[in-house]
């Protein structure tokens, strides 16, 4: 039997250099996104009790769908960056917990690239700080992944227009339509 090398995850990171803007530059396609969703996002802000608010915005059809959870360390002892997320189903639907893991594989010194998977290698996030990335560091960050036993030939690569849209400029999906469709694995 082949032993299960266990994930390299990032060691002491600095959250309050992880907050802000990231751009999903490509994913695995995850039942908890629409599938035609572009200009991917994900905005972190550091709560005062040490927990972080996660948005996380997409654009379909004209359209912004977001979700709002929130992130804590795992093993508030340990260094390494593995969280758990948890998220709130939107208003229209009983409101169940949804908690997922949020390891953080690789950041770059800067904070620039960001490589997020979680231990059953179902879901893979490649981010960046800006919304589009060069070829050669795209082609970095996905080696990456494989070196953690990804595969990386269900990457997905998120459409993002070269000025992102504004939160506050689109109308919101109120129905959650993607949300439904998304939980129903449609």
């Amino acid at each position: 039997m082949t032993e299960k090398k266990e994930m390299n995850v990032v060691k002491g990171l600095d959250l309050e250099r992880y907050m802000g803007r990231w751009y999903e530059i490509a994913s695995f396609p995850s039942r908890f996104q629409p599938k035609n969703g572009a200009d991917t996002r994900a905005t972190y802000t550091l709560n005062p009790d040490g927990t972080v608010h996660v948005l996380n915005e997409t654009w379909d059809g004209g359209k912004r769908g977001f979700i709002q959870g929130s992130a804590y360390k795992a093993d508030p002892k340990s260094d390494e960056a593995k969280l758990k997320v948890k998220f709130f189903v939107p208003p229209f639907l009983p409101v169940i917990p949804v908690t997922g893991d949020y390891w953080v594989l690789y950041v770059d010194p800067e904070y620039q690239h960001a490589v997020i998977g979680q231990p059953s290698k179902s879901y893979l996030w490649i981010l960046s700080r800006t919304a589009h990335v060069e070829e050669e560091t795209y082609k970095q960050l996905v080696e990456k992944a494989v070196e953690e036993g990804y595969d990386v030939s269900k990457l997905h690569r998120t459409p993002q227009s070269d000025t992102p849209p504004e939160s506050n400029t689109a109308p919101d999906d109120t129905k959650g339509v993607w949300w439904i469709k998304s939980i129903l694995g449609k």
